[in-house]
């Protein structure tokens, strides 16, 4: 959709002053008074949400990752997979890196604004599982991985967005990803934190504790880190065409939630179908369908940055020997 401009001022010549009447600007000390307003009630709005998110956060125990040494060291062996996931989309990005404080701070974002997913998530499941037969699979599609993936972007939408260091579409996925680590930090904190009681000594044992519950969670959290790099990705492509910005964020969010909550509805069946046609332990076919499935949408995913990338380095290019055709042509007269 074009600016939308009022009528006086389309059709003015620009002799009059039309201050007030069909244009705007900071002029007098009320309207200063009305700027500094809205940017503190904006800043505000934002503190609230962090506040909340944070007190949500300890209100259900998510800080035993920093309390509880066992929690803690499984929390982050379950993490590495997500991390080196989120590392390689980073350094994908063919543009100017990302500052390490803004990659830090939409960590700590996703690791907060989680805490909504989990309280919603919370309060709707019990409805859902009361639906026979489908009541999963609609909870995984119409709660669980649309909030999840909202609460991520948001994530990325409360600093890192509003930030002039995210320059390029392709920063989206990039912060995507931060944010989607988080997540699944501190949801892999939380199960950790529930499934491993109080009678693990600290030491090599702890590997094992919880039923291998580190390396289950460790398989979780690369989804997370895709899930929310693609609907980063079109963040980014929102916020370079604004006239289009909803709709291009939707897009995002229903592609992230069909490949998250498709997984969620498939992986039990999924599994047990490779385990019976294979003969593989269970463990081991919930891993190969975890790689497969994984696989395919983190390639998918790449694909996308890489197309990016390759435009990029085209248009620099371009640009470059469109610079050099010009000097090239300036005569001696010039």
């Amino acid at each position: 959709m074009p600016d939308r401009r009022d009528p006086v001022d389309d059709a003015a010549d620009g002799s009059a002053d039309l201050y007030d009447i069909s244009t705007w600007e900071e002029r007098t000390s009320l309207d200063g008074l009305a700027v500094a307003l809205y940017r503190f009630l904006s800043w505000s709005a934002r503190f609230v949400v962090v506040l909340l998110a944070l007190l949500i956060l300890v209100g259900i125990g998510g800080l035993a990752a920093l309390t509880d040494p066992q929690t803690g060291a499984l929390t982050l062996l379950s993490a590495i997979p997500a991390l080196g996931l989120a590392a390689y989309v980073y350094y994908s990005d063919a543009t100017t890196g990302e500052p390490l404080s803004l990659l830090v701070a939409t960590f700590l974002l996703g690791v907060l604004t989680a805490n909504f997913a989990a309280v919603l998530n919370s309060l709707l499941g019990p409805f859902f599982r009361e639906i026979a037969v489908i009541g999963s699979v609609l909870f995984f599609f119409v709660v669980v991985a649309p909030v999840e993936e909202t609460v991520k972007l948001l994530a990325v939408r409360l600093y890192a967005y509003r930030s002039d260091k995210f320059n390029a579409v392709v920063d989206g996925a990039v912060y995507g990803a931060m944010a989607g680590l988080g997540f699944a930090t501190i949801e892999n904190s939380l199960y950790i934190a529930q499934q491993l009681g109080d009678n693990v000594d600290f030491g090599l044992s702890l590997i094992g504790a919880g039923n291998g519950i580190a390396f289950v969670r460790a398989l979780a959290g690369p989804g997370h880190v895709i899930y929310s790099a693609f609907a980063g990705y079109y963040l980014g492509l929102a916020k370079f065409n604004p006239e289009n910005a909803g709709p291009i964020v939707i897009k995002g969010l229903i592609i992230a939630g069909f490949i998250h909550a498709t997984y969620n509805s498939v992986v039990s069946e999924a599994s047990a179908a490779i385990a019976a046609i294979t003969g593989l332990p269970s463990i081991v076919a919930f891993i190969v369908f975890i790689v497969l499935y994984d696989g395919f949408f983190g390639f998918l995913l790449l694909r996308k940055i890489r197309r990016y990338t390759h435009a990029y380095k085209a248009a620099h290019d371009d640009g470059g020997d469109v610079e050099k055709r010009a000097k090239s042509q300036v005569t001696e007269f010039e």
